[in-house]
């Protein structure tokens, strides 16, 4: 694994000059943990520097030889995990004094839905107003099915599940919970990482921007946001089980003072203005100064609420550098848990590299395309209140570079779509108050990449401003 996710950055290392470093297990009896590791410049002939767009500083390099090299980590991989695991098991010790980490806030609950203290059914019947029943029939060879049912913020979902499926290489039927994550699922693409293979899930509006939510057997939850509700099965379209869920779902209306908060569009927002843009570049730039990506939103809220809101939305953090893909790619494995980031370059804004760069993609499909920016906290605040500038583009494939007829990352050139795609995921969580867009003096309306080719915008910056109740009630 280690190695493939060395192969995997490649490019970002030979580009610097620096040799690879790949790991291999240490003879060491006394330490089954660690990890020797050599300077191989081999993988040179396989991964190639290429020079980058500065619009797609992350993105990989492809030249002769690349699927042979990326696929010959993959079969070793789930070796590699499962020797690990031995040793864990043999030397829990030893497990326990190599994973020590800072001490840091525990995760971020995700809002959508809130979980009822009781997951059963023998839990108590919700309070409020039953708005309607309804039964639906899900087969394992569905993935997701349209309810017809259209909710409304702040109602609150009863969904209870019955029923068995079986996957032809699962040792024992598996009910609405899911089976447990094994290994494999570490190259297994599921529409929710953290859920059971398997199991129910639903979702509350678009299907391209709405956050799958894990349902089981029961949950009570309450709607953060309006629109149609789908349930489906939490597994590859390529690998149905066999039986079928009873699915019973109970919409109660709100108690009163219970209404979800719900995103209000509104012409402006105080103090976002000219004045404030002024001291706002309109494109990032890489650290010799070549100008880069379009600035296309900002978001007002504390450094918490910005984290919840992405994290809620199904956004993942992008690591660093290569140095922590690889400690994550360990615990992601050793938590089976497919890895879902790869590293993303340094870009500048306010003199400094980004603060944080979040992705919205597949395992596996992050190296052709995803969804990725990066986000910067300004050194100001707009009324007293934290501002963040962030950039956003979606690589949609490969292209040939038209200055060495290398290949490089190719971006959506209507970056609009990228900005609209950050206001609907980041809405459907529940956790934004308000919504504006901005048309600057000067904006930025058509620009080339460094590539030849060209990127275009009606100019406006979105601006979300995030609901602060939550975190402080």
């Amino acid at each position: 694994m280690l190695r493939h996710l060395a192969n995997l950055q490649a490019p970002n290392a030979l580009r610097q000059g620096i040799p690879l470093l790949l790991y291999e297990p240490s003879a060491s009896a006394r330490d089954p943990l660690f990890f020797a590791m050599r300077v191989d410049y081999s993988i040179e002939t396989t991964l190639a520097p290429v020079p980058s767009i500065y619009n797609s500083r992350d993105a990989l390099w492809i030249c002769a030889g690349w699927p042979a090299s990326m696929i010959r980590p993959l079969i070793t991989k789930l070796q590699f995990v499962l020797g690990v695991s031995l040793v864990a098991a043999a030397f829990p010790h030893v497990l326990r004094a190599q994973l020590v980490r800072e001490k840091t806030a525990p995760p971020q609950q995700k809002v959508l839905p809130k979980l009822d203290p009781q997951n059963s059914s023998s839990a108590q019947t919700p309070p409020g107003k039953k708005r309607l029943s309804q039964e639906v029939q899900l087969t394992g060879e569905e993935s997701w099915i349209d309810t017809t049912i259209d909710i409304q913020a702040g109602e609150r979902l009863l969904i209870t599940a019955t029923g068995t499926l079986r996957y032809a290489d699962a040792k024992d039927d598996n009910g609405p919970d899911g089976l447990p994550r094994g290994f494999k699922d570490l190259l297994r693409v599921l529409p929710l990482n953290e859920a059971g293979r398997g199991a129910l899930i639903g979702r509350i509006g678009d299907k391209e921007t709405a956050q799958p939510f894990v349902i089981g057997a029961r949950r009570d939850a309450i709607a953060p946001v309006s629109g149609r509700l789908s349930v489906g099965i939490n597994q590859t379209a390529d690998d149905p089980g066999g039986g079928n869920y009873a699915v019973r779902i109970e919409v109660y209306s709100p108690e009163a003072g219970t209404a979800r908060v719900v995103a209000r569009q509104v012409s402006s927002l105080p103090s976002v203005d000219n004045n404030l843009f002024s001291k706002i570049a309109r494109r990032i730039s890489d650290k010799e100064g070549n100008t880069g990506d379009m600035v296309n939103f900002l978001i007002l809220g504390s450094e918490a609420a910005m984290q919840r809101v992405f994290t809620n939305a199904g956004w993942v953090k992008v690591d660093a550098d290569v140095r922590d893909t690889v400690l994550h790619g360990i615990i992601g494995s050793l938590s089976k848990e497919s890895y879902l980031t790869m590293p993303m370059s340094q870009l500048y804004l306010f003199g400094r590299p980004q603060d944080y760069g979040w992705a919205h993609a597949e395992p596996i499909s992050v190296v052709r395309s995803r969804n990725h920016l990066r986000i910067w906290k300004a050194p100001f605040q707009v009324n007293g209140e934290t501002l963040w500038v962030g950039a956003a583009t979606h690589d949609v494939g490969f292209e040939r570079d038209q200055r060495n007829n290398g290949i490089t990352h190719r971006i959506d050139p209507d970056i609009d779509l990228e900005r609209d795609y950050v206001e609907k995921t980041l809405a459907s969580t529940g956790l934004v108050t308000e919504i504006s867009h901005f048309l600057p003096d000067n904006p930025m309306k058509e620009a080339k990449t460094a590539t030849g080719g060209t990127f275009h915008s009606n100019g406006q910056v979105l601006i979300l401003k995030l609901d602060e109740s939550i975190l402080n009630p």
